[in-house]
């Protein structure tokens, strides 16, 4: 017998799934050169009977490989906030908590000053990033243990290190192109990276949804009490430092080709988590799809509202404060199981 809430999950997913489909049609179309959507139909299926050859490089070579883009990444995102969330049971950690980002953002701009080609560039960042993760891991573990406490102290005390760190490095850039560059890269955007960046970089990315896909379920034991969770069989030493490795992975890798991109990780899990309720073998799979059309919105509306194109976190900031503003005060932050 199918429940009410099994049709209202069906539903969700049906919906949510309708919604992104045509929100990635739309993306493709919109932009300072819009294209009719019966053009863009005509351009993948049957190319040979578009008579205009810009039409076909705009599609394929820049509009495809962009909404695909931000439909991972916003995936990423939303799933590394929620898996992360679930990790430490709080709701309100975002994939900020561990350093991860900061130690990108430093050697991002680390990488501008000193090498100055975009690989050179990615390279630091997901360098960084991964040694801002050791760091917060290794001041946070005592005596062989591992607390939840522990880890969000060490992240913010590893977050402040980093992020003096670039403001040093912001200090000694050059005013004219080196300083822009980094304050540019800070903000967020999925304008810079090229098509070869982009398959270089989807792989990690998909990857590790993948595996936290898979261990959703150990998601909902991670947010238990530790000892109840032990008592329960789980090894939460290994699933923890699993979790946190991928979602690393993840937020190293889209910091390294879109810089930091503010609240997605915040602001999907929690709106999702209020439709879906807080079971993770939902929440994940409900996440990538609602981070994905989160970050579609955005990063369209980025591109299209004014000639020069807007920094994604200012975007996403301006459209997630409010709406998270009107869900707590709707609902008082409690989520339906």
């Amino acid at each position: 017998m199918v429940t009410a809430r099994q049709r209202k999950l069906k539903t969700f997913y049906v919906l949510s799934s309708l919604s992104l489909i045509i929100l990635m049609v739309a993306a493709i179309c919109i932009g300072r050169y819009t294209i009719a959507p019966l053009d863009v139909f005509h351009s993948i299926f049957n190319p040979d009977s578009i008579s205009d050859p810009k039409l076909s490089v705009v599609v394929h070579e820049i509009r495809i490989p962009r909404v695909l883009l931000a439909v991972v990444v916003g995936a990423g995102i939303a799933v590394a906030g929620a898996a992360l969330q679930a990790t430490f049971g709080n709701p309100l950690v975002s994939e900020h908590i561990l350093g991860v980002s900061s130690g990108a953002s430093f050697g991002a701009a680390l990488g501008i000053i000193t090498i100055g080609t975009t690989l050179g560039t990615q390279f630091l960042a997901v360098l960084f990033a991964f040694a801002g993760m050791y760091l917060t891991y290794s001041i946070a573990k005592r005596r062989g243990r591992l607390t939840v406490l522990m880890l969000v102290l060490s992240g913010i005390i590893t977050s402040a290190l980093f992020d003096s760190g670039v403001s040093i490095l912001k200090y000694l850039a050059d005013s004219k192109n080196e300083l822009p560059a980094i304050t540019f890269w800070l903000m967020g955007s999925l304008a810079g990276p090229s098509k070869e960046t982009i398959i270089r970089t989807m792989p990690s990315i998909l990857i590790s949804l993948f595996v936290l896909y898979k261990y959703r379920w150990h998601l909902n034991l991670l947010s238990l009490d530790e000892d109840e969770a032990i008592s329960l069989g789980v090894n939460v030493k290994k699933m923890r430092v699993i979790i946190i490795f991928f979602t690393t992975v993840i937020v190293a890798s889209i910091v390294s080709i879109a810089g930091i991109i503010s609240f997605v990780g915040l602001i999907v899990p929690h709106f999702t988590r209020m439709i879906v309720g807080t079971d993770n073998k939902h929440l994940v799979p409900a996440a990538m799809i609602m981070g994905a059309i989160f970050m579609l919105i955005t990063d369209t509306l980025a591109r299209s509202l004014t000639a020069a194109e807007i920094p994604l976190s200012i975007i996403s900031s301006l459209l997630g404060v409010p709406f998270f503003i009107y869900l707590l005060r709707r609902t008082g932050g409690v989520w339906d199981d």
